[in-house]
């Protein structure tokens, strides 16, 4: 490895993990208080996902990434076989988690790391045939729905639109042509809105995202309440810990909405803040990406960063209602103690690149 440490990724991580615990403790004390008997519950285990995410983020750091995409199909049928696991009647799965440790392990997740660096090395690996639909387009959409069917079983239809969004944009900087993409893009909206129609939440989540006011007591109920948070916020917000959407007002208060409770607490202000954190994670990755020293890492760095960068804007867009709810975290702060130790080793992988092809 011929650089250095890349400080400014490394100083914004930081921050966004000690922003993301004191305000997830914030948000989720009242649930943790009425549902554990301690109000540092859920902080507790978020601190245990962030150990063992400070770990996995040293190990990529360190370990050179063209060494994990040589085993890059075995990592995604590792990953895929976990997520397989929790569609069998086992008696350790609870929908979309495996109940193996001291928290909920969400193995769509894994699989989220395992396709950027899947997708990374085929790309590589099929440099001069990205323009032909068949041989650089039609496979991935064919892993695609394999993906598919597992997610939609379990059901989970906002992980479901990541995986579509990141085989998107990496076929995208990998070279297929934009009339292939646009095809099967078109094609694949009739088939999100069939997923919606026959799901009655699902079609009501869409029916209250059009007009929340018309359902607010029902499937709108959410919106508005985050909305209420947010506006009651204003610039300074009233205080840390002083929100009243978390009082049971706003469900999933330190899960999807979390962005609510940090604009009521910190005001337009801290919620800027955090957003400008997060995006200049993704500025950073996109900067590594430029300066990395293959077409690898460069891939790896750009499914990385959009990775964040998508999650990030979907999570917000659903707190200000102007997404549907998706069940997408919010990087670093939504409670998730799987989403937290893949975002951190995601960092790692950033920093190995980062540190191989020079300070970006």
């Amino acid at each position: 490895m011929n650089g250095r440490s890349d400080y400014a990724t490394i100083l914004t991580t930081s921050l966004l993990l000690l922003v993301g615990l004191i305000v997830l403790y914030s948000a989720s004390a009242p649930f943790s208080l009425r549902h554990y008997g301690s109000d540092m519950h859920m902080l507790l285990r978020q601190l245990m996902a962030a150990g063992v995410g400070l770990v996995a983020l040293a190990f990529f750091a360190r370990f050179d990434y063209h060494r994990i995409a040589q085993v890059n199909e075995l990592l995604l049928v590792g990953a895929v076989g976990l997520s397989l696991l929790t569609l069998l009647p086992l008696g350790i799965s609870d929908g979309l988690w495996l109940n193996l440790g001291p928290f909920p392990l969400q193995p769509t997740e894994f699989v989220k790391f395992a396709l950027i660096f899947y997708l990374a090395a085929t790309l590589d690996r099929k440099r001069d045939r990205m323009d032909s639909f068949a041989q650089g387009v039609l496979p991935f959409l064919i892993l695609l729905g394999i993906l598919a069917a597992i997610v939609m079983s379990q059901p989970d239809l906002g992980m479901l639109i990541m995986y579509g969004g990141l085989v998107a944009a990496m076929l995208f900087v990998g070279g297929a042509q934009i009339k292939h993409l646009a095809i099967v893009g078109a094609l694949c909206v009739p088939a999100i809105l069939a997923l919606v129609w026959i799901a009655p939440y699902r079609f009501a989540r869409l029916l209250s995202f059009l007009n929340p006011r018309a359902y607010s007591t029902s499937s709108g109920y959410q919106i508005m309440q985050s909305l209420t948070a947010i506006g009651s916020g204003g610039l300074f917000g009233r205080g840390l810990g002083a929100s009243r959407a978390k009082l049971f007002y706003l469900p999933q208060a330190h899960n999807d909405f979390i962005l609510a409770v940090v604009g009521e607490e910190t005001g337009l202000l801290g919620t800027v803040a955090i957003l400008a954190l997060l995006g200049l994670l993704v500025w950073r990755a996109f900067q590594i990406a430029e300066r990395a020293p293959d077409r690898l890492g460069r891939f790896v760095c750009y499914g990385i960063g959009f990775s964040v960068g998508f999650q990030t804007l979907v999570n917000a867009g659903v707190a200000v209602g102007v997404l549907p709810v998706t069940g997408l975290t919010l990087p670093f702060i939504s409670n998730g103690g799987t989403s937290l130790l893949v975002t951190l080793g995601m960092v790692g992988a950033l920093l190995n690149v980062s540190k191989q092809g020079g300070r970006a």
